[in-house]
Parts: structure tokens; sequence; C-alpha cells
């Protein structure tokens, strides 16, 4: 009786978090196709999660969806949290395993802020959140005994966790969780072409926001700290603009459809 129990229970976060995977990457490519269309000039706006999620919410059933893609993401971060305490994916308790089960409780916070602003536009919230919540963050940061020291780690890190991601994209790594036997061999290339590119996108965004924080350390000016949208707006007033914010913005589309073939193909495992 307590293994059925334990099996259902298992079951119930495998379903929450391929829905998360979905509401994540409904939220990713949302971002790139109106950073695209804003490229291209074709309308759409450079904006960040924060924005992607008010734009659902003006849709017909806005806030219905919203309210869908808030319980898939806290799903998502369900997830994070079994992976990081429960370990059912045997990372271990040595350095490496270690800072990837740390990582998964940042992502998981991550996913937890982005859900809570979504249910703060659901109720009415017209901040969503506060949109500086990053420059408050590096601000109170700075202002401790060795914060300068701290903020320009975090930005180091967050550049290795962009070169992570290309790490991931040319080594395949990421094929390791997929189960991909039922495609043929040029479904499996076009999801490895889709993965790879989408991947990259992600690492780029890693590195300028990490970029953005060690800026922001050595000039001791929390201001200089910046997210998504930041970073997409950095890429749109560089020679050839357009084009890398294109590129980019294609890249989080492709990121995004990455997220929905992990929903459909990868392993999940919950205990």
């Amino acid at each position: 009786m307590t293994h059925q129990l334990t099996h259902h229970h298992s079951l119930w976060i495998e379903r929450l978090a391929r829905f998360g995977y979905i509401s994540k990457g409904i939220v990713y490519a949302l971002v790139g196709l109106l950073a695209a269309q804003a490229a291209f000039s074709s309308g759409g706006k450079i904006t960040d999660t924060k924005g992607a999620l008010r734009e659902i919410v003006n849709q017909p059933f806005g806030e219905f969806l919203l309210a869908l893609v808030a319980i898939g993401l806290i799903g998502y971060v369900i997830l994070r949290f079994v992976q990081a305490i429960n370990d059912p994916e045997n990372k271990g308790t040595d350095a490496k395993g270690l800072v990837q089960r740390v990582g998964y409780v940042i992502n998981g916070l991550i996913y937890a802020g982005i859900a809570w602003s979504a249910v703060q536009i659901i109720l009415g919230s017209n901040s969503g959140g506060n949109s500086n919540s990053r420059q408050d963050w590096t601000a109170r940061l700075l202002s401790q005994p060795f914060g300068q020291w701290l903020v320009g780690a975090g930005g180091a890190f967050v550049i290795g966790l962009g070169f992570y991601q290309f790490y991931q994209a040319f080594s395949s790594k990421f094929l390791r969780n997929l189960n991909l036997n039922e495609l043929d061999d040029s479904e499996r290339k076009l999801v490895m072409g889709i993965s790879r590119f989408g991947l990259v996108a992600r690492g780029i965004v890693f590195c300028i926001t990490g970029w953005f924080l060690i800026q922001a350390a050595t000039q001791s000016d929390a201001s200089q700290a910046g997210g998504l949208s930041e970073v997409l707006q950095t890429l749109a007033q560089q020679p050839y603009g357009p084009w890398l914010l294109g590129i980019v913005a294609l890249g989080l589309v492709a990121y995004g459809v990455y997220m929905v073939i992990q929903a459909r193909y990868r392993r999940v495992v919950t205990r």
C-alpha cells in the first residue's frame, strides 16, 4: 500500500514537472517571439519573463492561461526541490554533486519568483513583482563587507553557467536525459539542432548578464546589473543590432521549444 502511494505521489510530481517544462518553454518562447518581432520591425517589444507573463494575461482567457502557466511553473519548482533534497538522480554528496544540487535549489527559487509574479498579475497587482529586484539585491550585496567581491563572484558564476550551456550544446550532453528512441534520424537531427540553438542563445544571455554584474561590482553601481530585457536591449544597440537581437531572440524561441521537447521526451526521475 505504501509503495502504491509512493508510486502515485511520484507520478503526480512527474506529470507536474512535465507541465512545468511546457510552462517554462511558453515564457521563453514568448520573450523570444516579442524580441524577434521588435528586431524585424513587425511590432513586438523587448521584455523579460515578467513582461511575457503580462502579455499572456492580455490575451483572451488570459487570466486562466496565466493560472495554468503559474501551476506549471510551481510544478517545475517542486521538481527542482525534489531533485535537490531527495537526490533521485544520485548526484551524491561529493563537491560536484552538492554544487549541482545547490544549483537545483537556486533554479527552483528563481522560478518560484516567476510563478509568484504570475500570481500577483492574476490578483491584479500591476507590478507583477518588483521589476528592479535584481538591482535591489545587487545594491544590498554591494553595501555588505566585501560586497563588490560578492557581486563580482556572482557575475563570474553566471558567466560560468553560460559556458556550461555552451558545453551542453556542443558536447550533446543534453541528449543523455532524453529518450528519443521513437524518433527517426531526421527527426532526431531536428531535435538536436533546435536544442543546441536554444542552449547557445541562453548561454549568450547568461554571459552578458554575468558581465553586467561584474560591471556593477567594479563600478560599485547596482544600476549596472541587468536581466533578460537589458541583455536584449544591449544586443539591439550594437553594430548589426537588429540581426544580433533577431538571432538571439529566435534562439530563445528555440530554447522554449527545447523545454517542450524536455516535457515530452525527458526521463523524469522523482524517486
